[in-house]
C-alpha cells in the first residue's frame, strides 16, 4: 500500500530536508516517527529537497506499508507526538501503487517574505527590506522569467542536476500589507538554491544596481558568479505542491 502524507514544518532547527550523516533533518524526523508507530522502517520520499533553515506552508511525501492503514487520524496524532512542535502530519492519502511525490509533482510554489520597517515579530520569518526597493522595477524584471528556460545563472555550483530547463509560469511581487511583500513565484520543477539567487538578483534590481537590460543579461550569460548574492534561508517557504489525482487544499498566509 502507497500513502502520501501532507505536512508542514519550520526549517529553522532542521539541516534541510534530506537526510544526511551527523545532522538533523525533517526526512530522518519522520522516518524515525513512522518506524516507532509501524513498528518496522519506514523510509519516504519528498517532493522536493529544501535547504537548511527554509520552511515549508506544504510538502508531500510518500511511503509504502505491507497493510493498510485503519486509523489514520490516530496515527496522525502519534506521528505528531513524536515529531515534535516544528515539524506538523496533516493528512494521510490513499494513493495508486505507483504514485510518486517527487515525479508525478506537477508545480511547486515558493514564498519569499520581505518587510520593510523593523519588527520584533516577523523578522524570524521574513527578510527586513529597505523601504528605498523598487518593487515596481522588480516586477518588470520578474516578468522577464516567465520567458527564460534555462536557469543556470540562478543554479548552484557543482549539484547534481541533470538539466537547468525550468519552466516559470508566476513570477511576482505582491504587496500584503503596507509594509509586507511577498515574492511569488510556480514552477514545474526547481533548481537547488534558484529561488534565493532570483531573489537576490531582484533586490539588486530594486536598489538600482542593476537595470532591467542587465537582468536580462544576467539570464543570458548562464553564470551563476554573474547572478545576486543568495538571500538567506529564513524567509522562503515551500508554500504548495499539485498532483493531477490530489486536491490541493488551501494554504494560509504567514
Amino acid at each position: 500500500m502507497r500513502y502520501f502524507l501532507r505536512l508542514a514544518y519550520r526549517g529553522a532547527p532542521y539541516h534541510g530536508w534530506q537526510t544526511q550523516p551527523n545532522a538533523d533533518s525533517v526526512q530522518q524526523t519522520i522516518e524515525r516517527a513512522l518506524e516507532l508507530a509501524l513498528r518496522r522502517p519506514t523510509p519516504i520520499v519528498g517532493a522536493g529537497r529544501t535547504d537548511t533553515g527554509v520552511n515549508a506552508s506544504m510538502m508531500y511525501a510518500h511511503f509504502d506499508t505491507d497493510t493498510p492503514i485503519t486509523d489514520k487520524k490516530g496515527l496522525l496524532r502519534a506521528l505528531n507526538s513524536i515529531c515534535g512542535p516544528d515539524i506538523v502530519l496533516q493528512e494521510i492519502i490513499d494513493v495508486p501503487a505507483d504514485a510518486h511525490a517527487r515525479f508525478d509533482a506537477t508545480s511547486r510554489t515558493y514564498y519569499y517574505w520581505v518587510h520593510t520597517a523593523k519588527s520584533p515579530f516577523l523578522y524570524p520569518l521574513s527578510w527586513q527590506a529597505p523601504a528605498s526597493l523598487d518593487f515596481e522595477l522588480m516586477n518588470s524584471a520578474a516578468e522577464i522569467l516567465l520567458s527564460v528556460s534555462d536557469f543556470t545563472s540562478f543554479a548552484k555550483l557543482h549539484s547534481d542536476a541533470k538539466t537547468n530547463i525550468c519552466h516559470v509560469t508566476r513570477a511576482e511581487w505582491v504587496q500584503t500589507a503596507p509594509d509586507r511583500w511577498v515574492f511569488i513565484i510556480t514552477a514545474d520543477r526547481f533548481l537547488r538554491n534558484m529561488v534565493r539567487a532570483v531573489v537576490g538578483t531582484l533586490v539588486d534590481v530594486g536598489r538600482h544596481k542593476l537595470t532591467i537590460e542587465q537582468f536580462r543579461d544576467v539570464i543570458s550569460r548562464r553564470d551563476r558568479c554573474a547572478a545576486g548574492t543568495s538571500m538567506p534561508p529564513h524567509p522562503l517557504f515551500l508554500h504548495s505542491v499539485t498532483y493531477p489525482y490530489i486536491e490541493t487544499p488551501e494554504t494560509d498566509l504567514l
